[in-house]
């Protein structure tokens, strides 16, 4: 069993102070194998599961520091982080303890006079042996006392409220889903896939039935049309003849629905979590805006940070520290949370106890960066036995997995899971395979075009070209016109047969019909139409 938590004050009157006194000794005698805690003005005690006084064992005072969840009073006894932690090193290291709350609420720091306050102090003045707390290593308390190994990693973070942080919607958040590099890359498809469109409409001889005499309605204009028609959903003309032409724009039509799906399920993502709100990224931006006060705890560790610190970002935060220090560096963490979730105020502190902070009011949020990489360690005197023993049992915790254990213990919260959820845009690199469908898609397109044009070479690669007029070799036409067969007769008579007849390579039609199908314009339509108008 456990004493209950008595509360004493000092403007109590004798009499009442005399009662209490008596009734707390007859408790003492009739539980002196049980815990007590007891708050005398600003200091809690608590006494530890004492074995008996025949095992004899050694015992430590351990000053240490209200902060959730570290150490924390609830139901009348202490509780939290630091208080199972103490208790695991009693049980391994076999001695015995009593718990006191620091009498000025401070982590430790030089005061004006030269002494040392807060828990580092008690240390030093011997009104404790050790402090267990979320005390940060630096290298001005390891002049004065000593450090176990930590037991805890943090650094230095920025605390929000979310709401003081929001700001308006850019002009161009539509294009937020996506990464810059992904533009750029669609785009690129984009335009790749309507040269390609224009360049297979105009080799596939399906496209056309004669490349000189008829337009091809796969004109630059018009592929690039038909690309834009396709991002919107939208069937639009000319429709696809050939089967390379439809190979293209089947493989563009299933880019474009995967890339829509993966547009619309960003955006809706990045609407619903709130992640474009969050202006101040850094330190850097918080010191360009204007809008939010900043500061930290007085005299922690954190606050001689930015002093002793030659960057200019953070020599620029302890200027502004230091001028307001009455208005904007705060007492303690509650007080600091407090005034973070009430005012347009952030708070640079410890980034673990900001997580935490962030998981326990889910209306806070703590800054992507990170500086100043620290631990928590225990302190004790110097020279003290103890601070060896205890190094090698947080060793042996860490290494048991009880550190883990505890941190996991204390840091749960609905809020975490929450917090993971981070919205970022849409990498080039998560699209990776799409875009290589899309150019396997436009390879075979291409290859398909050169292959029906090929196939059209070989056919005509049988003909004979005399101007403009093809003649069959053999056997003519038996419909053919009267005049058509005395034209051909007159052809095989007065030219040399080895030079009225030649057979033209496969290669050298490919390369006639290419060209011909690339030099083709665009007005070839309204050529025609004026010539037929000045004919009638």
């Amino acid at each position: 069993r456990k004493f209950p938590l008595f509360l004493v004050s000092a403007a109590m009157d004798k009499g009442l102070r005399f009662m209490f006194c008596a009734v707390t000794a007859v408790l003492l005698l009739r539980e002196s194998s049980q815990t007590g805690a007891m708050r005398n003005d600003d200091a809690v005690i608590k006494a530890s599961d004492l074995r008996g006084p025949e095992e004899n064992l050694p015992a430590l005072t351990v000053t240490t520091i209200l902060e959730d969840p570290y150490v924390m009073v609830r139901s009348a006894e202490l509780e939290g982080y630091c208080i199972d932690l103490l208790k695991a090193l009693a049980s391994m290291l076999h001695f015995s303890y009593r718990v006191k709350v620091v009498g000025d609420g401070k982590y430790g720091a030089i005061s004006s006079n030269g002494n040392w306050t807060g828990m580092i102090g008690e240390i030093l003045r011997k009104e404790a042996d050790i402090a267990v707390a979320p005390l940060t290593v630096t290298s001005a308390r390891e002049e004065v006392v000593s450090f176990t190994t930590p037991f805890l990693q943090t650094g230095i973070g920025i605390l929000l409220r979310k709401d003081t942080i929001s700001q308006e919607m850019s002009f161009f958040h539509f294009l937020a889903p996506f990464s810059k590099e992904t533009w750029t890359g669609l785009l690129f498809a984009y335009v790749l896939t309507c040269v390609c469109l224009f360049l297979v409409a105009r080799l596939s001889p399906c496209e056309w039935n004669e490349p000189k005499n008829e337009e091809n309605h796969f004109t630059f204009l018009n592929s690039l049309w038909f690309g834009a028609g396709a991002l919107t959903l939208q069937g639009v003309t000319p429709r696809p003849k050939a089967l390379s032409v439809r190979v293209i724009a089947a493989i563009w039509w299933l880019f474009t629905i995967a890339l829509l799906a993966a547009y619309i399920a960003n955006f809706t993502a990045l609407l619903s979590s709130g992640s474009e709100q969050l202006p101040i990224q850094t330190f850097e931006d918080l010191v360009k805006q204007r809008k939010l006060e900043f500061g930290t705890l007085d005299g922690s560790s954190t606050f001689y940070f930015f002093k002793n610190s030659k960057n200019p970002i953070h020599q620029m935060i302890y200027e502004y520290m230091d001028k307001r220090r009455d208005h904007v560096l705060v007492k303690t963490y509650q007080e600091a949370v407090q005034r973070v979730m009430e005012s347009n105020y952030a708070f640079i502190g410890e980034s673990i106890s900001q997580d935490l902070a962030a998981a326990r009011h889910c209306n806070l949020i703590r800054a992507p960066e990170v500086i100043g990489a620290r631990g928590f360690g225990i302190a004790t005197a110097q020279g003290s036995p103890w601070t060896k023993k205890l190094s090698v049992a947080v060793l042996k915790l860490r290494e048991s997995g009880d550190l883990d254990y505890l941190r996991n213990k204390w840091w749960e919260s609905s809020c975490l899971h929450k917090s993971r959820e981070r919205w970022s845009p849409l990498q080039p690199q998560a699209l990776g395979g799409l875009f290589l469908t899309l150019a396997v898609g436009l390879a075979l397109g291409v290859i398909a075009a050169v292959v029906e044009l090929s196939n059209k070479s070989r056919h005509a690669a049988g003909h004979v070209k005399v101007g403009d007029l093809i003649i069959p070799w053999f056997p003519p036409d038996p419909f053919r016109s009267v005049w058509a067969l005395e034209l051909h007769c007159t052809v095989l008579a007065f030219l040399p047969w080895q030079s009225c007849l030649p057979k033209k390579s496969c290669c050298s039609i490919f390369t006639e019909e290419m060209c011909t199908r690339l030099r083709i314009k665009e007005n070839t339509r309204q050529t025609q139409e004026t010539s037929g108008r000045a004919n009638a």
